[in-house]
């Protein structure tokens, strides 16, 4: 574990103590009712403390990781959007007619090119 602060060190105690009182609750705001373990209530105190850092490392990592893949959707999104006007002359395309031009779109391409290469 790394190295805690003095104030760190300090919010670890007066948990503990808390615990030890019999006034340490779990939960989000003390809906969870009294803790009753030792390993909890250490687990709360580290917590609060901010000492756990692999669970809030882990939760960084997977928000960053979620931020990435909502970006990529969101471009995907706009590019598909912009292809979708482009094809349809301008007009607001909901999601099957997009689909549907995009389609299109490729197998006209796809007969282009068959055809330019037979004609040469």
């Amino acid at each position: 574990m790394a190295k805690s602060s003095p104030r760190q060190r300090r919010k670890v105690g007066r948990v503990m103590q808390e615990y030890k009182q019999g006034e340490l609750k779990s939960g989000r705001r003390g809906r969870g009712g009294k803790v009753k373990k030792r390993k909890q209530a250490i687990a709360i105190a580290l917590h609060e403390a901010g000492l756990s850092k692999s669970d809030t490392k882990s939760k960084r990592v997977v928000a960053k990781v979620k931020r990435k893949v909502k970006v990529k959707r969101a471009k995907r999104k706009i590019a598909r959007a912009l292809v979708a006007r482009r094809i349809l002359g301008g007009k607001n395309a909901t999601k099957r007619p997009v689909r549907k031009a995009i389609r299109r779109a490729r197998v006209k391409r796809a007969v282009r090119r068959t055809m330019s290469d037979t004609m040469h």
